[in-house]
């Protein structure tokens, strides 16, 4: 894994692919959260470090039809700049093309160039091998640090490695630490292994709990989907989000953890409402005897205790998803709760993976995210890695 690290870059152009998909704000395209660039600029400094020059490649939201304003990578120029300390970064207004192709043979050692957005072609998501190849003459090495994007078959992703050698395509430093942080998890853990899988829906985590019932002593069950499960228990839910059509799943995964001798942890009680809305009225009650009319929106202080001290004895500690509606005010107590223990389980020498959109959020809003081991920049490439997915952009360059 550390072929990045071992590689001399000097007097080399690197074609990178970063995950620069940024949210920016509609009037001004000001960045709100560059976290994903700041992600990436360990990797950059290195090759500029060494004496190698950098071409930059990413997408930018989902355009539907060619070019459009609000998706230029021309709108986080200024701040890549001084990301990097003040480097000039210079843009080419097309990924390919011959501003393209003059500004990249252009480049000199220590410099940076931008591409612009690679879905405006249509051939970037179709995984084009002739698009993928007219990138590919960009740059001497090849270098993936888009962990966010490793479970797409894109021309930038994944095609464009064949027409790399073996030693001209690695990871980056970002993709490697991922790939290490969830390899970690997935095939290194030590025991007590506990998943804490939280979120609305079942049938989104549904392969993940299937796959962690093969690895994990413990799965806690938190959020909207802990509804599903406890209905197939046959408690009473109230209003409660419940996925109607997935009571076989979630008995079926109920009976197939207690034969693999898995801890399935359902919350107790929950904090309840009399509607989705900050200023509901609240109560706590069982999470099995829900009135009508009354939904659960966090867990509740039993919950709380139980899941903490589960978590508080493992070694290591996978966490996806958030106990409830933790963007509320009155249902972000379960969420900080499970902060509090991870964070304190992982100071007692527990290694800690965090990962997906809302759970990141929550670390991040509730301060914890330097009290975690890892918290990793790819929700779906996470979800699809610990469903034992082979993802595309990891294959292309161990190929």
């Amino acid at each position: 894994m550390s072929k990045f690290s071992d590689h001399n870059f000097a007097n080399e152009k690197a074609l990178i692919r970063v995950d620069f998909n940024v949210p920016l704000d509609k009037q001004t395209f000001a960045i709100t959260d560059d976290s994903r660039m700041r992600a990436a600029v360990p990797t950059i400094k290195k090759i500029l470090g060494d004496g190698g020059s950098v071409i930059l490649m990413s997408h930018l939201g989902r355009p539907k039809e060619g070019p459009e304003d609000k998706y230029s990578l021309k709108h986080i120029v200024a701040h890549l700049s001084d990301l990097l300390g003040g480097v000039a970064v210079e843009f080419a207004d097309d990924c390919i093309g011959q501003q393209a192709t003059d500004k990249s043979a252009a480049l000199k050692p220590g410099q940076v160039l931008l591409l612009e957005n690679l879905r405006f072609y249509k051939q970037e998501e179709k995984g084009d091998e002739a698009f993928a190849e007219k990138l590919s003459k960009l740059g001497d090495v090849y270098v993936n640090d888009a962990f966010g994007t490793a479970h797409r078959a894109h021309a930038s992703t994944a095609v464009i490695a064949k027409f790399f050698p073996g030693d001209k395509k690695m990871f980056g430093l970002l993709m490697e630490s991922e790939v290490i942080s969830a390899e970690k998890v997935l095939h290194q853990s030590e025991k007590p292994f506990t998943a804490i899988i939280g979120g609305a829906k079942v049938s989104d985590k549904i392969l993940i709990i299937e796959n962690l019932l093969e690895r994990a002593t413990d799965i806690i069950i938190g959020g909207g989907m802990a509804y599903t499960f406890m209905k197939a228990r046959g408690g009473k839910i109230g209003n409660s989000l419940c996925e109607e059509d997935r009571l076989d799943t979630a008995s079926e995964l109920l009976k197939k953890a207690i034969v693999k001798n898995v801890s399935i942890h359902l919350p107790e009680d929950s904090v309840i409402a009399d509607k989705f809305a900050a200023d509901a009225n609240t109560k706590t009650c069982m999470s099995d005897a829900i009135p009508d009319g009354w939904m659960g929106l966090d867990i509740g202080p039993k919950a709380c205790g139980v899941f903490s001290e589960v978590i508080r004895n493992s070694k290591t500690i996978l966490w996806n998803g958030p106990m409830g509606v933790f963007e509320m005010e009155k249902f972000q107590a379960g969420t900080k709760a499970i902060a509090d223990a991870v964070a304190e389980s992982t100071q007692n020498g527990a290694f800690s993976l965090v990962g997906g959109g809302d759970s990141v959020a929550a670390v991040n809003q509730f301060g914890y995210t330097d009290k975690v081991s890892y918290v990793s920049t790819g929700g779906g490439a996470m979800l699809e890695y610990f469903e034992g997915k082979v993802l595309p952009g990891i294959a292309a360059i161990n190929e």
